[in-house]
């Protein structure tokens, strides 16, 4: 979820900036890990409004352009919080 250690829900309404926070939490879960976005192999954004695939897409592709993971989007009715646009999951790999 878009939301700082406290809970607090970051960029409510925006869809850019909240999936670019999304993001951005996975990055540092990332290399607490050891591993990059280069790791990444496939992504997941979670949206309650189809017309949001746009702006999400454009912050994805700011962080992945070069990568170039599998993507997909799903359409949720609606988000635990209302503040919540978007979320975002991925899936990392780096074999032995």
């Amino acid at each position: 979820s878009p939301a700082d250690d406290t809970g607090k829900i970051l960029f409510p309404g925006d869809v850019y900036r909240q999936t670019r926070a999304c993001l951005d939490i996975v990055g540092n879960c990332l290399r607490e890990l050891g591993m990059g976005f280069e790791d990444v192999i496939k992504t997941r954004i979670y949206v309650a409004d189809p017309a949001h695939w746009v702006e999400s897409g454009r912050a994805h592709g700011e962080v992945f352009g070069s990568i170039r993971p599998a993507l997909g989007w799903v359409y949720m009715s609606a988000f635990f919080h209302p503040d919540i646009t978007v979320e975002g999951e991925c899936t990392a790999y780096r074999p032995e």
